[in-house]
Formats: structure tokens, C-alpha cells, sequence
């Protein structure tokens, strides 16, 4: 069972809140998308309302629709092979596709199939790594030729970190263990690869003081605040941002949605963020587009980066 339907087993229910009067307005890259099956009927984890995307064409058009909506200019997803290729052509330069490894079952490709996926520029980033659910550490050798890999390209990876539905090691994925999610897990592979740009998908939540100690200390990793900013209680989120704020790491903060068989999930995501009312007007932009163009090394140019929210998702994108 994939982590799709995993995820089926959250049980946490947002306080939904009002913004804060100043709503952000600017273009969003969404640096955790997932593509894959539909999965008809299934309930929001955050809401308990079915999936309005019942078929895989709805799930990808409701998708894409959702980013028109908000102004996401770029998004990065992952999934299997098929779906992926299938959302690039839909999305054009909206969408960059990434080597995968989350679910419990899936590995990832031999490292010379992705080097020809690279090559022939089907794969931009590589992640999400949710190697947590295998019990498998990506600081450990097994990672290393995909580092390699990474590094060769100059890709960014996204790792997996901090928690996973609860029963996880009880359904799909049994060698799932929480302290192989401390962001802490990556510093011998920091260490070892410097160069590497990598960020902590889920930002670490809930190991807060780990997460401050490894941005701090190394300035190549960023943070996404997906999932989070729209499946636990929004007050739990605001106050996991506002630390990652007040410790000086806004410019590092990335936005995310995690959006897997709900598209209405990415309107949450960005209500999370947008209701936090600590947040200045700069710290959304930043969090929304500034980071993410930064780390990905994308035109920064203001929208135009991309059409209007009523209009098609597009932009000039860097390598």
C-alpha cells in the first residue's frame, strides 16, 4: 500500500483560522507536489470530506487547476514514472518532475536509469527521499551512489523528515521508525557532500530544536513547510513557523503543499501560511516564491514570472 493510502490514516483536524488582513497576492513555487493513482472517496485527513479528484485525469486537472488559482508558478512533484510524465505534459515549465522513493515498497531506480532520466531532462530534482518509511538512513552508504548522482547534476534533493500517519508501522510500512525523521540523521551526509543542495521536507516537525540546529549550522539546506501548514491544528503549525521565524531562518523556509489525492489540500496549505499573523508581507513573499527560486536557482523576476492567478501557470525557469 502506497503512502497515499497511508495517509488516509491522519487523524489530526486543523482550527482553521481567518487571515490576517494582508493576504499574499505573488507568485507561489510549490516544492512538494506527489502525481499518482486516484483514489476515489477518500477522506481529507484534515477536512473528512471525500476527494473531489475521483479519477486520475480529475486528480491531475484539479491539480493544475488549483495552481492556476493561487498563482503557483512552479511545482515540483514526484511519483511513479507514468503519472509524472503525464503531469509535465499537461503543466509544461510549471512542473519539474523528481526521483522518488515514498512509499514503503517502491526503491528507487538503479542510479545509471536516473543519470539517463537527468540527462534527458524528464528529471530535475530528486525527492522526495521518504526513506524513513523503509528504515532505511540516507546518511548511510546505500544513498551514497545517488549523492553522487545529485551532485554530478547539481540537483537539489528533498528528504523526508519528522513524523508519518499515525498506525504507519502498522499498515504499510513496518520498518517506519521516528528517529530515523530527526533532520539530525543528515549530518554526517552534509558533511560529507557540502556542495549538496538538500532541504527537509515537513521541516522537521516535530523536532524543532534539531531542525534550528541544522539550518543554522548548514546553509545549503532549506525547509518546506508542507503538510504541516494544513493537517495538524493550525495552531500547532503557527507556532512550529513563528520558532523557525523568531531563530532568524525565515529566509530558508520554503512553501509546500503535499498535495497527494486532494487537490482542495493545496488551498489549505496556503491558508496556513497566509493566516499566520506573525508573518510580514516580506516574510510570505519569501516563504511563497523568494526561497524556493533562491534554492532552485530560477528567475527570480516578479510576476510576470508568471500569468495572473485566473491565467495558465508559467515562467522562466533556470538550470
Amino acid at each position: 500500500m502506497r503512502l497515499f493510502t497511508c495517509l488516509l490514516l491522519l487523524a489530526f483536524a486543523p482550527a482553521f483560522a481567518q487571515t490576517n488582513g494582508t493576504a499574499y497576492d505573488g507568485p507561489i513555487i510549490d516544492v512538494h507536489l506527489h502525481v499518482g493513482p486516484a483514489a476515489p472517496g477518500a477522506p481529507n485527513p484534515a477536512t473528512g470530506e471525500p476527494t473531489t479528484a475521483n479519477t486520475d485525469a480529475e486528480r491531475e486537472a484539479m491539480t493544475l487547476e488549483r495552481m492556476r488559482r493561487h498563482g503557483i508558478v512552479l511545482g515540483l512533484v514526484s511519483g511513479p514514472d507514468a503519472a509524472m510524465a503525464s503531469m509535465r505534459r499537461a503543466g509544461g515549465d510549471a512542473i519539474w518532475a523528481g526521483a522518488f522513493l515514498d512509499d514503503g515498497h517502491t526503491p528507487l531506480p538503479p542510479p545509471e536509469v536516473l543519470r539517463e532520466a537527468f540527462e534527458r531532462g524528464e528529471l530535475r530534482v530528486m525527492g522526495e527521499i521518504a526513506a524513513q518509511y523503509r528504515g532505511l538512513d540516507p546518511s548511510d552508504a546505500w544513498f551514497e551512489p545517488y549523492l553522487a548522482l545529485a551532485e554530478e547534476f547539481d540537483v537539489p534533493i528533498g528528504i523526508h523528515t519528522g513524523l508519518a500517519p499515525p498506525g504507519t508501522a502498522y499498515g504499510c510500512c513496518p520498518d517506519f521508525r521516528i528517529d530515523l525523521g530527526n533532520p539530525l540523521r543528515l549530518e554526517p551526509m552534509l558533511k560529507r557532500h557540502p556542495e549538496l543542495r538538500v532541504w527537509l521536507a515537513h521541516a522537521g516537525w516535530p523536532f524543532l530544536q534539531e531542525t534550528k540546529a541544522l539550518l543554522y549550522m548548514y546553509p545549503q539546506v532549506y525547509a518546506d513547510v508542507s503538510v504541516i501548514n494544513w493537517i495538524i491544528p493550525r495552531a500547532e503549525f503557527h507556532a512550529y513557523l513563528q520558532a523557525l521565524v523568531q531563530a532568524g531562518l525565515a529566509d530558508r523556509l520554503m512553501f509546500g503543499s503535499d498535495q497527494m489525492m486532494w487537490p482542495e489540500a493545496i488551498t489549505l496549505a496556503v491558508e496556513g501560511v497566509d493566516s499566520a499573523p506573525f508573518l510580514t508581507p516580506e516574510d510570505k513573499r519569501a516563504i511563497f516564491y523568494d526561497n524556493a527560486a533562491r534554492f532552485l536557482r530560477v528567475d527570480r523576476s516578479p510576476p510576470g514570472a508568471g500569468q495572473s492567478r485566473s491565467g495558465a501557470p508559467s515562467g522562466k525557469y533556470e538550470r
